[in-house]
């Protein structure tokens, strides 16, 4: 009777312990992600939480660790491009972008062989590239962009 009560209690002493243990990998987890926004730390916290669920629940340790790692193989590969797709922006934005179909004036002939030409638009100096030559002092529309260089038309 004595060696039952004893077991029992050892038995839910380390499943507590073990709980305890997995939820502090979850904290730490939590903690680097705050820190360090990795976007991958909170998928090892979710994972620790269910193996402290687990152990809670009085499974052994290999059920432990397989909760652990099927929980965080399942959410990175379900949730992580979902997640990131969702909550990432544009990226950074382009600064010709805003450019496009705006006129402006050629300042230095645009000449499509050498692809040498120079553009105002929007009061900034910009190079410019155009399918027909195109000399100074034209209005031009801008029609998309290269990078920093701008493809025109006449307006």
């Amino acid at each position: 009777m004595i060696w039952n009560i004893i077991t029992t209690f050892l038995s839910m002493w380390a499943s507590q312990v073990a709980a305890l243990t997995w939820l502090t990998v979850a904290f730490v987890a939590a903690i680097l992600e705050v820190s360090i926004p990795h976007f991958g730390s909170a998928f090892v916290g979710l994972a620790a939480v269910s193996a402290a669920v687990a152990a809670y629940l009085g499974f052994g340790i290999p059920e432990q660790l397989g909760t652990f790692v099927v929980v965080l193989i399942a959410s990175l590969v379900g949730l992580r491009s979902r997640l990131v797709g969702r909550l990432a922006g544009r990226g950074v934005p382009s600064r010709t972008d805003s450019l496009i179909g705006r006129t402006g004036v050629v300042t230095h002939d645009i000449d499509p062989a050498t692809g040498s030409g120079r553009v105002n638009v929007g009061g900034e100096d910009w190079a410019a590239r155009s399918a027909e030559p195109i000399p100074s002092g034209i209005k031009i529309r801008v029609a998309g962009a290269d990078g920093i260089v701008l493809e025109v038309t006449r307006a």
